[in-house]
């Protein structure tokens, strides 16, 4: 027993692509690979990236393939020849495989890179094939640099990694690049059915529909739960033991929850819960799944003939609640359960939140005919608005406020005079909006004619914007805007126009989007209703950029920071009679903790 468990090989590996037309999806990556290979027009350093799981290393073990097979580099290589079979079976002296995070030290690359000069010993190339990259140090990446951009001719590198935002450009630059996609879930149900067929393992489609969700586009994670639930399923893969492994609700329970909603059903309702709580599910789950049923159910009525791979949940579910359920009481119906989810911890049990947040949804699901509520109590409201309007007017109710019985020209006096302005007599008023008091439902003008405040009034509010390094951390900002932020030097204020300068040297850090958040932030702190009016104009800069500040107040905590441990006792003493070396690159200040 113990011969044959040793036998074993998980399906990830057992069934990992040993040639290009193996692989699943990726034919954007495969085409421009293949013709590469076919006509002989070799890059010296490829970089694969994207999401877990999707081939990145194993489109690069191929490439390494196709490069070293004895038959010749092509596209095709033969599997059979030694070089193939060594490759496939990770012995092979010339394909040197590095993981990235556990050599992250600058030393280890040089020693790593020490025997690029030498011929391969085996094969036609030498291929050093590294594994999440991104994980280099910035020494490592510039001990790289200068061999990564002109290799020998007899070496190749091949870099994988999940973030290639953290490689340096200087990096990327001496790169083709290939991002490999997550893929479809209908990709990844066609493998795991290929695979349990081949495996002659029965099956249920339902159960493979669920661990192709489960995967989230990743390969490798669909073939280690389909692992998991053969073995769960005990030689079997069925939709209610898939259900269980997951912690998902059954595709049964969750439609008699949804039916009881739709038809209004409370006995209903509660019977189901009461089913669903003898699985011991997770109730938190529950609501994630109503949450991705009333998402797909609100995609489908928007979009008819939407992909299902646009849905979470099943198709078979949204195909039959699509048509009982108003849009609006989708809407609603989400907005329940996500509230629901959150409030979850709150509860005195999970299942006490969850059966109030049904009952919840039971309360408040428009009733047939719902299509016209939201318009008639827009009526409603409007109504009650100028009725009592109308009641303020002729006395009927209690006093206004004094501002709202006056005239339309003593409203807007009253409000010069009160923010200190100068009254402008006899001037006329071209907007024709109606005038609206800060309680509710009070009009201070008349419908006819319709006035409003001037600008002058909104101007006088208008705060100072200050210094500039003091009040960009009151912003609020994140990623690319505070980026943008940090790099420009403040001109001028006037009113609500903000003058700032950005240095050629960042000008690719502008973009509108970012701009507009900045607008937008820089109004809020001003004051205003909406954006400031932002100018940016490119030059250079008069005064240090709060970025340029930043880093000289690094650099110099940084030299600091390195001559205190060049002034210590005992590292003088280590390198004078141990002859150890400082490496200054890796000395980090106090208190911005160890990396």
């Amino acid at each position: 027993m113990g011969e044959l468990g040793s036998d074993y090989q998980v399906l990830a590996r057992k069934w990992r692509p040993r040639r290009f037309e193996d692989m699943v999806g990726q034919e954007h990556v495969l085409r421009a690979l293949t013709t590469a290979l076919d006509e002989q027009r070799l890059h010296h350093a490829y970089l694969f990236t994207g999401t877990r799981g999707v081939g990145k290393t194993t489109v690069a073990r191929i490439f390494a393939k196709a490069l070293n097979c004895e038959r010749g580099v092509s596209s095709h290589p033969c599997g059979v020849c030694s070089s193939c079979v060594a490759i496939d079976e990770g012995r092979f002296v010339d394909l040197i495989e590095v993981d990235a995070a556990s050599r992250t030290g600058v030393d280890d690359t040089r020693d790593l890179l020490e025997n690029v000069q030498y011929l391969p010993s085996q094969g036609r190339f030498k291929v050093y094939l590294i594994d999440e990259v991104h994980m280099f140090s910035k020494s490592s990446f510039n001990a790289l640099l200068k061999t990564l951009e002109e290799p020998p001719p007899h070496v190749k590198f091949l870099l994988a990694t999940t973030d290639p935002h953290k490689l340096p450009v200087t990096v990327l630059s001496r790169c083709l690049q290939f991002h490999l996609k997550a893929l479809p879930r209908r990709m990844i149900f066609a493998r795991l059915a290929q695979v349990l067929e081949a495996e002659n393992v029965a099956f249920d489609e339902a159960a493979l529909q669920l661990l192709a969700r489960a995967a989230e586009g990743s390969v490798r994670d669909a073939l280690s739960l389909l692992d998991q639930a053969i073995a769960y399923g005990q030689g079997r893969v069925t939709e209610d033991e898939v259900g269980a492994m997951l912690g998902l609700t059954s595709e049964a329970r969750l439609r008699a929850l949804v039916a009881a909603l739709s038809a209004q059903d409370a006995p209903a309702l509660f019977a189901a819960m009461s089913q669903l709580a003898q699985g011991a599910p997770d109730y938190a789950e529950v609501l994630a799944e109503l949450l991705q049923l009333f998402h797909a159910l609100a995609v489908q009525q928007l979009m008819p003939d939407a992909d299902a791979e646009l849905f979470e949940a099943s198709p078979a579910l949204v195909a039959e609640f699509a048509p009982l359920l108003s849009p609006d009481a989708v809407q609603l119906l989400y907005q329940i359960a996500l509230h629901g989810r959150r409030d979850l911890p709150l509860a005195p049990s999970p299942r006490l939140g969850l059966e109030m947040t049904m009952m919840r949804m039971l309360a408040f699901t428009p009733q047939s005919g719902s299509e016209t509520a939201p318009a008639t109590a827009n009526a409603a409201r409007t109504q009650s608005v100028t009725s009592r309007a109308a009641q303020s007017s002729a006395g009927t109710t209690s006093p206004a406020p004094a501002s709202a019985r006056m005239a339309p020209q003593e409203a807007i006096q009253a409000a010069l005079q009160a923010a200190g302005a100068s009254p402008r007599a006899n001037k006329p008023i071209e907007k024709a909006d109606p005038v609206i008091a800060p309680a509710v439902g009070q009009v201070v003008a008349p419908t006819s004619p319709a006035l409003a405040l001037p600008a002058e009034v909104e101007t006088l509010n208008i705060k100072p914007l200050g210094d500039w390094h003091a009040v960009l951390p009151r912003l609020g900002l994140k990623a690319m805007v505070m980026q943008l932020a940090e790099n420009l030097e403040f001109v001028s204020q006037e009113g609500d126009k903000i003058t700032l300068r950005c240095p050629v040297s960042h000008v690719s850090v502008r973009s509108a989007a970012s701009e507009k958040t900045l607008a937008l932030a820089l109004g809020r702190q001003l004051g205003l209703s909406g954006a400031a009016r932002l100018q940016i104009i490119e030059g250079v800069t008069e005064k240090a950029t709060p970025a340029q500040v930043r880093q000289q107040t690094q650099d110099a905590r940084q030299q600091q920071a390195v001559q205190s441990l060049r002034n210590d006792p005992l590292v003088r003493a280590l390198e004078d009679n141990y002859d150890a070396r400082l490496l200054e690159d890796t000395v980090r200040p106090l208190d911005e903790g160890l990396n």
